[in-house]
């Protein structure tokens, strides 16, 4: 049977900050959500730190407007309770006054997969707060590229015959189609720089779907800063792809992605628990793992994927490698470089002051001193 995965997910509002969404604001998405009769198969609702991610199974294909509209209602009536409780940010990744079809361009996060479904079909959803969707680039590479990483693509006759890599040039809306092995230096020199080049989708040789991801820069769509974009990622598991393991793993090292407080710094993504608040120490980025098994549509889970003991040392290496960048301070590499800085309107005005300061070198040498410096060489 044919199958859509839709999962969609937007910041709406905080409790006293980007912390996490109130109880109401969920309950609210999820009575919408509810309420769409026959529409869907199946839901779930959940969140990571400040963002709601919406898992949806129906019959309806990718980009259909009922599916994204009933997302986008849900978001407004969750936005609708974030101003009744006054809370930070409310409607924050809405970017548009009304819906127009698909959500896409609008400010949700999209990530979406269209797929017959098999006997067993296991799937993970990995969502991110505090960073931006270059932040999935390192850990797609080490499932799809390092065989260090992923034993897979050695021992799987599907995997080790590689995979097609769709990357997206997030700033100029281009999208490259690679192949491995025979374009994995080019693969390698695009993942280089994740705030420009993003992964949007991997299918195998034939065309079958693996993995789709958010790809929306949400300060490319609305002229400036609104807050990080926070992707979301989907991805099937097992038998020709990578085990839930593999794809789990790749999160045990966690990387510098660009993200923290003020979208600003460079920090190490944490692995979190299911339904985690943001934490306030300078706002580390985080990701959950919602690990679904589905048959018919119906879901079963999500099991939490960083609920285990070996994920809470993981998470100490987190924070000990947080903590060591935001040290340094403000200095890069802790920041962000200019280009890449969320709040640039502001550092431009910093900018602009300094060059107001600025003279020629020999301006600030007055004549009598260079007088004074003057050797005669008689």
């Amino acid at each position: 049977m044919k199958i859509t995965v839709s999962v969609i997910k937007a910041d709406v509002g905080g409790i006293g900050g980007h912390t996490r969404p109130s109880d109401a604001l969920i309950e609210a998405v999820r009575k919408t959500v509810k309420n769409s009769g026959d529409l869907l198969i199946d839901h779930y609702i959940g969140y990571c730190g400040d963002d709601v991610h919406i898992v949806m199974s129906h019959k309806h294909g990718m980009d259909n407007d009922k599916i994204h509209k009933l997302a986008w209602d849900a978001f407004m009536a969750g936005t609708q309770v974030a101003k009744q409780e006054g809370l930070y940010g409310a409607g924050q990744d809405l970017l548009k006054d009304s819906f127009s079809g698909n959500v896409k361009g609008m400010g949700p996060g999209v990530a979406e997969m269209e797929f017959e479904e098999r006997p067993n079909e296991a799937f993970t959803v990995f969502a991110a707060d505090k960073t931006e969707p270059g932040a999935f680039n390192y850990p797609i590479y080490r499932m799809f590229v390092d065989s260090l990483s992923n034993t897979g693509l050695i021992v799987n006759k599907s995997l080790a015959s590689g995979v097609i890599i769709n990357v997206m040039d997030v700033e100029e809306g281009k999208i490259a189609k690679l192949s491995l092995w025979e374009d994995k230096p080019t693969i390698e020199a695009a993942l280089m720089y994740p705030g420009r080049y993003v992964v949007s989708t991997v299918t195998t040789k034939q065309g079958e779907p693996i993995l789709a991801a958010s790809t929306d820069r949400l300060h490319n769509i609305a002229g400036t800063y609104v807050g990080k974009d926070d992707p979301i990622l989907l991805i099937r598991t097992q038998k020709n792809f990578p085990a839930t393991e593999e794809v789990g793993s790749v999160f045990n090292n966690p990387h510098y992605v660009a993200g923290n407080t003020r979208g600003s710094h460079n920090m190490p993504l944490m692995p979190v628990k299911l339904n985690s608040a943001a934490s306030i120490n300078f706002c580390i980025p985080i990701v959950e793992a919602l690990v679904f098994s589905m048959h018919d549509g119906k879901f079963t889970g999500p099991f939490d994927g960083f609920s285990t003991p070996d994920w809470d040392y993981v998470r100490e290496i987190a924070t000990k490698k947080a903590l060591a960048m935001r040290s340094q301070g403000f200095i890069h590499p802790a920041t962000l470089v200019p280009s890449e800085l969320e709040y640039a309107e502001g550092y431009r005005a910093r900018m602009d002051i300094l060059e107001t300061k600025m003279v020629p070198i020999d301006d600030t040498i007055s004549k009598s001193e260079k007088k004074e410096n003057y050797e005669d060489p008689d």
